[in-house]
């Protein structure tokens, strides 16, 4: 009778310590819906390359109190639809959180999954102020939003005397939001919008020579984008040809070095908004850590801007789960989060009841002749 007991017991312990989804003696599952588009989002490569350096480098090393983390990777190929059926799979397959989405859309889809469903969303890489307006008690975004990086440009070109923007948005109701954003930026700084161009997915070159006449039209001092990186690239390239052009091209941190990569020679000059340290540069203990980390794995390892933004994000992801503690749980870990300050080493994130902002880091670099982004 009383070892049947004991195994009773010992049953129950098992079965509570097994209750919680996606976590076991020996793993912590998480989910993610990331935009790869099979390869071709250089953005969304990099970013999962370096969240996957840190967490290879974290379980190397034992894993979150013993427990090994294991990511189950989906792409949604930047498709809001695929990226809210990705998160319901994950969901429904068992992982105890979601994390590290990249643009905005899916990002939004992903959030809608995790609010209807009541499971965490840690570290979308995307700034979209629906992941933070109205407040989203299970999101908790890592990186500055782009209304952030919105207010750097802006300010940077009010102080070297621009005063018109052009503003370049996916269309849609992020994209409108983001423009409302640049208005009212616009009339804090003293500043006034006379251009402002919503385009769709698959635009062609019909239609950015369409853009570049209005650009050549409105005679913007400063014109920048809200994401998408590859056609950014093309319409600054067929502006940048154009003699009678004289506009400030600038842009947002999502793709900075596939942009001027992709842009060359043409790319000198160009100022972005960065919400994570100079990868190349050795002042933060974050990018340290990441360069460290990079060459180990490969001595040739390409750094990126992407890179090191997904190394941060997978460590402010594991530094949550430590805070979740030895027995983790869903509501245990927005718990543990809420008034938690992180140190990335140089960034800084913060969570409070009522405000997930993150981090509020936002950093400017400028494209030299060769090619390297600086301060």
């Amino acid at each position: 009778m009383i070892l049947g007991v004991a195994c009773l017991a010992l049953l129950c312990a098992a079965s509570a310590r097994s209750a919680e989804p996606g976590i076991s003696d020996s793993e912590i599952v998480i989910g993610q819906s990331i935009t790869l588009q099979g390869g071709a989002n250089s953005y969304g490569v990099a970013a999962h390359k370096g969240m996957k350096l840190h967490i290879d480098q974290v379980n190397a090393a034992g894993g979150v109190h013993g427990r090994r983390i294991v990511v189950k990777t989906l792409d949604d190929d930047n498709k809001v639809a695929q990226a809210e059926a990705n998160a319901r799979k994950l969901v429904d397959d068992g992982v105890f959180m979601l994390f590290g989405s990249i643009e905005g859309g899916p990002s939004s889809a992903v959030m809608k999954v995790a609010v209807d469903r009541n499971v965490p969303f840690f570290g979308p890489m995307a700034g979209p102020p629906a992941l933070r307006r109205p407040h989203q008690a299970m999101v908790f975004p890592v990186r500055a939003e782009h209304r952030e990086e919105f207010r750097a440009l802006m300010s940077w070109g009010k102080t070297t005397g621009l005063k018109t923007v052009g503003f370049f948005h996916v269309e849609g109701a992020n994209g409108q939001e983001h423009l409302n954003n640049v208005t009212l930026i616009a009339k804090d700084l003293g500043m006034q919008v006379v251009l402002a161009v919503p385009f769709k997915s698959g635009i062609g070159d019909g239609e950015l020579d369409e853009v570049v006449a209005r650009i050549e039209q409105a005679k913007p001092d400063m014109f920048f984008n809200h994401g998408s990186a590859g056609v950014y690239a093309k319409l600054v390239a067929k502006a940048r040809k154009k003699e009678g052009i004289r506009t400030n091209f600038m842009a947002v941190n999502s793709g900075s070095t596939q942009i001027a990569k992709d842009l060359g020679p043409l790319a000198q000059g160009m100022v972005f908004s960065q919400v994570v340290p100079n990868p190349w540069e050795r002042k933060h203990e974050i990018s340290r850590e990441y360069q460290d980390a990079a060459r180990r794995s490969d001595p040739n390892a390409e750094l990126s801007y992407g890179g090191m933004e997904g190394f941060l994000t997978a460590k402010a992801m594991v530094a949550a789960l430590k805070l979740a503690g030895r027995a983790p749980s869903r509501a245990g870990l927005v718990r543990a989060l809420e008034g938690a300050a992180i140190d990335l080493g140089g960034v800084k994130v913060q969570y409070a009841p009522g405000d997930h902002a993150g981090s509020r880091f936002v950093d400017l670099s400028m494209v030299n002749r060769n090619g390297r982004f600086i301060h």
